[in-house]
């Protein structure tokens, strides 16, 4: 395993500092308007902006990677996150962080495709699940490590976001120092949507309603933790519990989906969420009870994701895997936009417990949809169900990681550089 991930054992660390000090920013952002009494809806469109911004990077991003090269492109966008970081410690001001957020998930989207590009580059066939495997370990890892940012200093410092500023900043090191060429990037096009409705009607609208509650739930979170009470660390580990059981929970509820019918599995998940959802609307858990809920809420509304790819992707030929993927990520977009409003809009109606009523709205939604679906359309054969891949919710180019993929060994071989036994990297 250790020899298999040499040769990206740097990128892999840059990926871990980059989540360090940028999965923390949605957190921080919203208890600090909160704390400085902005309307909830306000706070959700400053979490929307973000989103937008990320869908917008990843379509355009690709060019700028393409003219300039990896390395460069990534320090670019780095220093930018860094920059930024820097600006929600000067001034809360809500519409000066909405474009912060905007230019941020702009940024996240560019680096995301530098460095998933540059890992698909460096991996064989034989690696590639295991190099999937283990980004998505660094980059959850980070993550929740992240949150605890929110402890740094007191409830208005400005550590926090200097915490993240210098994590940021660091991440470049790894990429800067690297002595290899850099792969060329080959753009992943997506199918369009309408074409890959009528492929996987489940797949698409299972990926939208994804992004519907993880949008909703990355964005308003943390103001329903400081409602219910939780203090700033207490609020960190609520965040925190949801990203590890998010990364805990996802390999094992996907091979479940692999020795029964995908949707069956999808439609236990759905109901899962819509019942934890309920159960955290309507009780007044704290504690460890609270955390465990949060820990199953994340395993199962982590997973919906990657359960949908994997289903769209029973549907296609080996070939049109990536496009997939790829497309499943703009659906995840769309409804991660709409996610913090419309969490919003629900605390506002209902106070705290209106986030989790709306994230049950969404999985039972989506329920009643994939059980229509499951009465409508035959299961795919068990041998043509394909194996369930833990797949991140980032930008289109993770998806030559699919060891499924189908992209071929002389196209990987193309795009990445000669190795060079002394590079570090």
């Amino acid at each position: 395993m250790l020899s298999v991930l040499a040769p990206v054992r740097m990128l892999l660390f840059a990926i871990f500092l980059l989540a360090s000090g940028s999965g923390g920013l949605a957190t921080l952002t919203a208890v600090r308007l909160e704390g400085a009494g902005v309307d909830t809806t306000v706070i959700g469109l400053v979490a929307t902006a973000y989103f937008l911004g990320l869908t917008i990077g990843s379509t355009i991003a690709f060019r700028l990677i393409a003219k300039v090269g990896h390395i460069r492109a990534f320090a670019a966008f780095v220093s930018v996150l860094s920059a930024l970081a820097l600006v929600y410690a000067i001034h809360v001001f809500a519409a000066t962080w909405a474009l912060a957020r905007l230019l941020e998930g702009f940024c996240m989207a560019g680096v995301y495709i530098c460095l998933e590009s540059w890992l698909a580059a460096r991996s064989g066939t034989a690696s590639r699940g295991s190099v999937l495997g283990a980004y998505m370990v660094a980059l959850y890892a980070g993550q929740a490590l992240s949150q605890f940012l929110l402890t740094t200093g007191g409830a208005q410092s400005h550590w926090p976001f200097i915490g993240a500023s210098m994590l940021l900043s660091l991440s470049v090191i790894p990429i800067a120092l690297t002595r290899r060429e850099q792969p060329v990037l080959a753009a992943v096009v997506p199918f369009g949507l309408k074409r890959l409705y009528a492929i996987s009607p489940l797949g698409v609208a299972g990926g939208m309603a994804s992004g519907l509650i993880l949008g909703g739930f990355y964005g308003i979170a943390p103001i329903y933790a400081r409602l219910i009470g939780l203090d700033v660390a207490a609020t960190a580990s609520f965040m925190s519990a949801a990203i590890v059981g998010g990364m805990l929970l996802q390999i094992p509820v996907g091979r479940l989906s692999d020795a029964f019918d995908r949707r069956k599995v999808l439609l236990l998940v759905y109901a899962t969420v819509a019942a934890v959802s309920i159960a955290l609307a309507l009780s007044e858990a704290r504690g460890l009870a609270l955390f465990i809920a949060m820990a199953l809420f994340g395993g199962t509304a982590f997973a919906l994701y990657p359960l949908c790819v994997a289903h769209a992707n029973d549907h296609v030929d080996n070939a049109d895997r990536i496009a997939t993927s790829a497309g499943m990520v703009l659906a995840y977009s769309l409804g991660a936009i709409a996610g913090p409003l419309l969490g919003s809009l629900a605390v506002s109606a209902a106070g705290p417990s209106g986030l989790f009523l709306y994230t049950a709205a969404c999985a039972a939604a989506i329920f009643v949809f994939a059980l229509w679906r499951l009465l409508d359309r035959p299961p795919v054969p068990d041998e043509e169900q394909r194996a369930f891949i833990a797949m991140p919710r980032t930008s289109p180019a993770v998806a030559p990681l699919d060891p499924m993929s189908g992209a071929g060994e002389r196209e990987r071989a193309d795009a990445a550089a000669p190795p060079d036994p002394a590079d570090p990297a």
